[in-house]
């Protein structure tokens, strides 16, 4: 029975970017289904050439409720993930941080996560059709935020990459956040350009993104799903140490 607990105890950590990303996807398609469902009607916060909502557009509306709600489980979810990460890495049940760099960077995507964490539920409090100038101060938060840790995960997980280059759930992970943050973090880029020049565009363009931070948080997923079946201590880092040197870096995966 002790094993069988042991064996499902990951699925309590596994269940968070879970949640997270099912919340927040779901919502995004409940709010694009009620705006085509009621004739896509054209809302007081929009522009009047625009054709396209922004999010912030629909969630300004009757629907404003469900959003808050939304947006305040999936930032909390962000941040218990990357919480839990680092967790399970300093108590050795996934592959250590073995420099003080990448604890930095795990420290610092933290950081990051409850910035935009804060932004994200703080827009979806002060919306855009009351207060528009609070809401897009949020929103960039949210964005730097989120983009922030990303870059910092990133580099970590980079880092950690090259101490157990033959691990290969550890290598896909790596590039599974690499490759999803960086196409997001351009599409930022083209989202901050078209918003106030091209509205439809710029409304596209964060429909993508807000869809597409649903991938990136299901990353972690996969990572907190390592832990299955490791041990307390199991992979900290005085012992892959001595097991790197009595086997070789190759018998580390």
């Amino acid at each position: 029975m002790a094993i069988f607990s042991h064996q499902r105890h990951h699925w309590a950590y596994v269940w968070i970017p879970l949640v997270g990303a099912f919340i927040w996807f779901g919502t995004l398609w409940a709010m694009l289904i009620t705006w085509l469902a009621t004739g896509r009607p054209h809302y007081v916060s929009m522009a009047s050439n625009q054709h396209v909502p922004f999010i912030s557009d629909i969630a300004a509306d009757i629907l404003k409720p469900l959003f808050i709600t939304s947006c305040s489980i999936t930032a909390v979810s962000f941040i218990l993930d990357l919480v839990f990460e680092r967790y399970l890495r300093h108590s050795g049940r996934l592959m250590p941080n073995m420099r003080t760099r990448e604890r930095v960077f795990s420290s610092l995507a933290i950081l990051g996560s409850v910035i935009g964490g804060a932004g994200l539920i703080l827009l979806s409090i002060f919306d855009t059709r009351r207060h528009k100038t609070l809401h897009d101060t949020f929103l960039l938060v949210f964005i730097v935020g989120v983009a922030l840790s990303a870059i910092f995960t990133v580099i970590e997980f980079r880092w950690i990459h090259k101490d157990f280059h033959h691990a290969p759930r550890l290598k896909r992970s790596y590039w599974m956040k690499a490759i999803i943050a960086g196409i997001l973090i351009i599409l930022a880029f083209v989202f901050a350009g078209t918003e106030f020049k091209v509205v439809n565009v710029g409304g596209v363009f964060e429909w993508i993104i807000a869809m597409g931070f649903t991938f990136y948080l299901l990353t972690f997923y996969y990572d907190l799903r390592q832990s299955k079946g490791v041990h307390k201590g199991e992979l900290n880092m005085d012992r892959v140490n001595n097991e790197s040197r009595r086997y070789g870096m190759n018998q580390v995966v």
